[in-house]
């Protein structure tokens, strides 16, 4: 069997092209399969609405169901663009860093959907309802489906990354691009950074940023965390080997 670190250039272009096809093809597929209960799923997210949203013109509840189907679509493909992109470039990679890359696929998924999910339960409706509140008495509210899900998608795609940290930590860790040290001297700018980002997200109030900033910290602190068992894991594999290395040979 060819070793793929001998293949030229234009094979690994070809390579990456086929790969790029396939995690294409899993969203096309996700997508379509998202459509199909596409109808239950905007039933169930406006659920707790209590008036119909508006359409402002024909092609707008087209829009709304392909948004929702597309944010379904990407959760569904994430794990499978993880794993293309891990094949890819697994030969490049140190056998160190193999079989954690490989197991960090599905928790790439899970950390997604709960970045998600956080955003969904807990911030999507903390901030509607300061919004809704804002407005009481002095407006009459009539919410479009276009800017209602616009709206909702700012406030849950972005943490379904964001709660990412942990994973890439890991993996950045093994590659050794970051340790634990970089990450504890980085740690004021790094809260100051999410700070920034709590408060420009979220309502004008002391409450709401702390909901917010609070899983934030908390999701650097376990990143950091989980750098230092993977970075004393690897000091222990060095010396081991360097000591193995020096022990007298019969």
């Amino acid at each position: 069997m060819r070793n793929p670190n001998d293949q030229s250039a234009l094979e690994h272009l070809e390579e990456m092209r086929t790969r790029i096809i396939r995690t294409l093809v899993a969203f096309v597929v996700a997508m379509a399969a998202a459509l199909l209960y596409v109808r239950d799923i905007y039933e169930w997210l406006v659920r707790d609405m209590d008036r119909p949203l508006v359409l402002l013109g024909p092609s707008d509840v087209m829009w709304v169901y392909m948004m929702i189907a597309g944010c379904i679509a990407v959760a569904v493909t994430l794990p499978v663009a993880a794993y293309q992109t891990w094949k890819f470039v697994e030969p490049a990679l140190p056998d160190r860093a193999r079989r954690p890359a490989l197991l960090l696929i599905p928790a790439i998924g899970v950390l997604f959907v709960a970045g998600v999910g956080f955003g969904y339960f807990v911030l999507f409706p903390m901030v509607l309802q300061f919004m809704q509140n804002m407005a009481a008495g002095s407006f009459e509210t009539m919410y479009t489906a276009q800017k209602y899900f616009t709206f909702m998608i700012h406030m849950t795609v972005p943490f379904g990354f964001l709660f990412e940290m942990p994973a890439i930590v890991m993996f950045l860790t093994k590659l050794g691009i970051v340790n634990p040290v970089r990450m504890a001297k980085a740690r004021k700018m790094a809260y100051f950074a999410l700070v920034i980002l709590a408060v420009t997200i979220t309502p004008p109030d002391i409450m709401s940023d702390i909901i917010v900033i609070v899983p934030l910290f908390l999701l650097y602190e376990i990143s950091i965390t989980i750098s230092k068992v993977v970075y004393r894991k690897q000091l222990r594999l060095a010396n081991a080997d360097s000591g193995s290395s020096l022990a007298p040979q019969d």
